[in-house]
């Protein structure tokens, strides 16, 4: 079923119709005339043989009548007197011989003789008889009694020509539709093999004209003609249709035109119609092409192909053209405008990507070459290179990127100092007027040339020959220039329609050098005052050998931070922290938690006591810049606010005298631990939560290690494990693999780790502390336990003397011995039991009193009537440093005595106690 424009069945629009098609109708009417025709062919037949047996009957019956009228002895028998006698018998055999109906011979007054019907016999005959008693023989169509009939009637003359009487013979009307009746079974049959052969006839035509016009209707048939006339007339776009043998079959008026067709051009073979080789071989190919652009004259002409049939080489083409020659240059600008487009969004993603001023300005240089230009160099100002303000004056600047189709382009190289001192220059002119200049022909460019006339020559010798310079501008301050250049690479010159592109390029990459600017300042600025919190050079100690490394992520300083403090005892506590966020903030922020960390442990507090201070202080911090707030919660959870910002930290004490190691975390990974055969681990430490969470209620817990001598304590910031491309895990298990190598130092360690674990632009910052684990050897400690009695106090102190004159520190035993007398007098009559004495050679002679007390002691300034508080004072007086840390049960009072007087960092052992004055002074 085929199916009209509108979509309805058929071609009648949907009109259901018993003749849908042309071939159905033409059909339907050749059936209609075979059939009319038939019946008028059979009408004619059956007139036809009603005539001839009319005809037939005349003629007999005249023949049989003028034999009877001239037979022998008719006018003696009409002379006698009963001629009926005589010719009834006569008449009646030339009836049976004859075949006629009926023979009657007549008087002259028209009375029967003789008749067929004897009855009939003496009765006048009717009808008009008198043109037989005139002498006239003729047959006539007879109605009347006693039957219609054709009859004949012949005068009977004598021998004088008088008409003595009359014949009458016929054949009646029945006898004649009898004789036709017998005939039409013949008839018809011939009549309906006439039909069926003619339908067969109109049915093969229409079947061949169903198959050449697709079953279409009348008005498809008239649409189809009405677009074959618009096809051939009216369109503007060429049509050609080829047969499969390569003869042209058809083309309209605008192929005609385009092609240069003859007036003759139908039924030629294609390659005699004098088109292109290529749009001749196109059309003989048998193959599809669409939108191939062939030569036609000085046309360009658009041609699509389309094999018709099934697609083979040999069942010919249709193809169609439209001439592109008047769009062509239209179609290059736009084609040159789309490309420029592309560009500038490319320029968006490419430049700026960096956040470094050098490499954007590299970004801008590369993006134009070469889309735009052959050679593209950027000068920029001293100061924004450096990321300060633009400032100076704009005939210097230094070449920051060069980029070229080839390298060989005689220009100034990169880190040249550009001057500008020509005032006729583009470059001059462009800075003056704050917009892009074009210079189209380089050679005429006399200020150019004479402000370098060595280097325009060779540029000139080169090739180049067209200049387009651009001041970079960002908030309406000159920041650099940049140069487009064409060679010999691209012939075209610029043109007056670059001017706003090279403007929107220079703009777009003038805003992202000043962005990198901005940073590079706030960058130089962040690091130089995270720097300057951070240690610069570790204090002396001689718990642990440690290496550290620190570097500032690439794109914002951040808040990681390290510390080595040295605690009493010969301990040393190591600090690891990262604040969340970058910036100044962030740095600002990390000085206050790394002095705070510092003040905190001047107080010998636990790990877990100093981060619990830790954060308390966090969330008073957080009050300040949040009053009424909760804390700093919410600004420990966004680490570019002003608040105060979360952090984490890891905070670790070791003692050298025993090898214990007491660590707690807030929130901070744990330490990797070497041991001396290069087995690593990863020690567990409770993970508290971290710090300016205001969670200050949740207590932290600590974890003791045992380090062992050779053993390395490995402390960092997730900086150096996690990256965009390595999650914490991976980065964790790499460096358990770089570790895990024995017999190095920790400087070798530290510089091993970053070669492994570094990428080339670290994302955040990284703190890494590498401590390797020392011991004071047993025989430069000694210990004593004291009883409860005063006594106890002369034997303990003569025993620390010996020990000391064993050490050979003969200089500093008189001061030790008084510091222990009055250390150890105050633990008795003050704390509880038990008093235990311990002295450490270290750098410095520790001497240490301890007791079950937590009782601090407080240094007084006696009057002189006073008879006590003077001891404290003697010993804050010729020891280097003294001080308090407290156990869990008890208390511990130390004093560090110099070992030399001269001994930096000290104050000496003082002058030697005068023993005069010493008497004034009570214990």
């Amino acid at each position: 079923m085929t199916r009209g424009a509108d979509g309805s069945p058929g071609g009648t629009h949907g009109r259901p119709t018993g003749l849908r098609s042309v071939a159905s109708q033409v059909f339907a009417l050749q059936a209609v005339i075979a059939l009319l025709i038939v019946a008028a062919a059979a009408l004619a037949l059956v007139l036809q043989g009603q005539y001839d047996s009319e005809q037939d009957a005349r003629n007999r019956s005249l023949a049989v009548a003028e034999t009877l009228a001239h037979a022998p002895g008719i006018v003696e028998a009409l002379r006698s007197p009963d001629p009926s006698s005589l010719l009834q018998s006569k008449a009646e055999a030339a009836r049976r011989g004859s075949g006629v109906d009926f023979v009657a011979v007549l008087a002259p007054d028209g009375a029967r003789y003789t008749d067929s019907d004897p009855s009939l016999i003496g009765q006048r005959a009717q009808g008009d008889i008198g043109r037989a008693r005139a002498g006239e023989s003729f047959t006539e169509i007879f109605h009347g009694a006693p039957n219609d009939a054709v009859r004949a009637v012949v005068p009977v003359r004598d021998e004088t020509g008088a008409v003595v009487g009359m014949v009458s013979s016929g054949v009646e009307v029945a006898t004649v539709g009898h004789a036709v009746q017998g005939r039409l079974p013949l008839l018809l049959g011939a009549a309906g093999i006439g039909l069926a052969f003619a339908v067969g006839g109109a049915a093969l035509v229409s079947g061949r004209l169903r198959r050449q016009t697709h079953g279409l209707g009348p008005a498809e048939m008239t649409r189809l003609k009405e677009h074959h006339e618009a096809v051939l007339h009216s369109v503007k776009e060429g049509v050609v249709i080829v047969a499969g043998d390569g003869r042209l079959v058809l083309a309209n008026d605008e192929a005609r035109r385009l092609l240069k067709l003859p007036e003759d051009a139908e039924q030629r073979h294609v390659r005699e119609l004098g088109l292109e080789p290529r749009t001749a071989a196109l059309l003989l190919s048998g193959r599809a092409a669409t939108d191939e652009v062939h030569p036609a004259g000085d046309r360009l002409l658009a041609l699509n192909v389309r094999p018709t049939g099934d697609g083979a080489a040999d069942g010919g083409c249709v193809m169609t053209m439209r001439d592109t020659t008047e769009l062509a240059a239209l179609t290059g600008r736009a084609e040159v405008a789309r490309g420029r487009l592309r560009l500038l969004y490319e320029a968006g993603t490419r430049i700026g990507t960096t956040l470094d001023v050098v490499r954007t300005a590299e970004e801008l240089s590369e993006v134009a070459v070469p889309r735009f230009a052959d050679v593209v160099t950027v000068e920029l100002l001293d100061p924004v290179v450096r990321g300060d303000e633009p400032s100076g004056a704009f005939t210097e600047m230094r070449r920051t990127a060069l980029s070229g189709v080839n390298q060989e382009a005689p220009l100034q190289p990169v880190g040249d100092l550009i001057r500008f001192v020509v005032p006729s220059t583009p470059m001059a002119s462009a800075l003056d007027e704050g917009r892009a200049v074009l210079q189209a022909d380089l050679a005429a460019a006399d200020g150019w040339r004479a402000q370098d006339p060595e280097g325009a020559a060779q540029a000139l010798a080169y090739g180049l020959h067209s200049l387009l310079t651009v001041p970079l501008l960002a908030r309406g301050v000159v920041l650099g220039m940049a140069n487009f250049w064409r060679g010999r690479e691209t012939p075209e010159p610029f043109g007056e329609e670059d001017l706003s592109f090279a403007e929107e390029l220079a703009a777009r990459a003038a805003l992202a050098i000043d962005n990198a600017r901005r940073f590079t300042r706030e960058h130089s600025m962040a690091v130089a005052l995270q720097r300057s919190l951070l240690p610069r050079v570790l204090p002396e100690q001689s718990a642990m050998e440690v290496a550290f490394r620190y570097l500032p992520a690439k794109a914002g300083v951040g808040g990681d931070w390290f510390d080595v403090i040295p605690l009493p005892g010969a301990r040393v506590a190591l600090v690891v922290g990262d604040v969340v966020g970058h910036g100044l903030h962030a740095a600002a922020t990390m000085g206050r938690l790394r002095t705070a960390v510092a003040n905190f442990s001047t107080l010998d507090l636990q790990p877990d006591e100093l981060l619990s201070h830790l954060d308390e202080l966090i969330d008073r911090l957080g009050e300040e810049h949040e009053p009424g707030g909760d804390g700093g919660g919410e600004a420990g959870r966004d680490g570019g606010a002003e608040g105060t910002t979360g952090a984490t930290c890891l905070y670790a004490i070791y003692d050298p005298t025993t090898g214990s190691c007491t660590m707690a975390s807030a929130g901070h990974p744990g330490p990797a631990l070497v041991r001396p055969d290069g087995s690593v681990e990863f020690p567990a430490v409770p993970a508290g939560l971290p710090l300016g969470l205001g969670l200050g209620d949740r207590p932290f817990a600590s974890a003791r290690l045992k380090l062992e001598p050779g053993s390395k304590l490995v402390m960092f910031t997730d900086g150096l494990l996690e990256d965009r491309h390595r999650d914490f895990d991976t980065g964790l298990e790499l460096l358990r693999k770089t570790l895990a190598r024995p017999g190095r130092s920790p400087e070798q360690a530290c510089a091993d780790v970053l070669a492994t674990l570094l990428q080339p632009m670290p994302n955040d910052d990284i703190a890494l502390l590498v401590a390797g684990a020392d011991r004071i050897p047993s025989d430069r400690i000694a210990q004593w336990e004291v009883p409860s009695d005063p006594s106890a106090v002369s034997p303990v102190r003569s025993a620390a003397a010996a020990r000391i004159a064993a050490w050979g520190l003969d200089e500093a035993g008189f001061t030790a011995e008084l510091v222990l007398s009055e250390l150890i007098t105050n633990a008795i009559r003050y704390g509880r039991p038990p008093v235990r004495v311990r002295l450490v050679y270290d750098r410095v002679l520790i001497c240490e009193v301890s007791d079950g007390s937590s009782t601090s002691p407080h240094l007084r300034h006696a009057t002189d009537t006073d008879e006590g508080g003077r001891g404290l004072f003697l010993v804050a007086q010729f020891a280097q440093r003294w001080g308090t840390r407290y156990a869990r049960r008890g208390k511990t009072i130390w004093a560090e005595l110099p070992i030399a007087p001269d001994q930096a960092g000290g104050n000496g052992a003082g002058p030697v106690p005068d023993l005069d004055a010493l008497e004034d002074l009570a214990w």
